[in-house]
């Protein structure tokens, strides 16, 4: 896997253009971690209070949360949901037919609908959500906090398994 530029929102940018550009920068992030890792560290579990979250299963869930909350909530889309709700840990489990390459081209697809998403909607606008009627653009300040909290999760993990460090 090759490591990729990882673009920084423009000093100028609007808000609406800041989001999108961090969603990026988180993306991007979480994609390099997984630069030098073969498919064994890929999927190693070195935190023995969390012994399902690893560096695939972390992306993963990084892919299920913009379904959920972009694809889903925000865009109203028909799609499968990548939860299960008898098993809460379900989208850090990594399948033995998963690969790093698969895991990363179905984050990137997700993230490429979820830009799509993200453009075409209006934010100030409402949709439902957990607990009813939420806007658009204080939800997706949500998805952002969250994904930048999993990425520090995948910094531990990686540092664990192999001792890498930095963004």
């Amino acid at each position: 896997m090759v490591l990729r530029d990882r673009p920084w929102p423009p000093e100028d940018s609007t808000s609406r253009e800041s989001v999108i550009g961090y969603f990026q920068f988180i993306h991007t992030t979480a994609v390099n971690k997984l630069h030098g890792l073969d498919e064994e560290q890929a999927r190693a579990t070195p935190l023995p209070t969390s012994p399902v979250v690893n560096p695939l299963g972390l992306i993963k869930h990084l892919t299920a949360v913009q379904r959920q909350h972009i694809q889903r909530t925000v865009g109203g889309q028909d799609l499968p949901s990548l939860w299960r709700s008898d098993d809460y840990d379900f989208e850090f489990r990594v399948g033995p037919d998963e690969t790093i390459a698969s895991v990363v081209a179905a984050y990137d697809a997700e993230w490429e609908l979820s830009q799509q998403t993200l453009r075409g909607v209006e934010w100030s606008g409402f949709v439902e959500g957990h607990h009813g009627p939420v806007r658009i653009e204080r939800l997706l300040m949500d998805v952002l906090q969250e994904s930048a909290r999993h990425l520090g999760h995948l910094d531990i993990v990686r540092e664990l398994i192999d001792g890498a460090r930095g963004e």
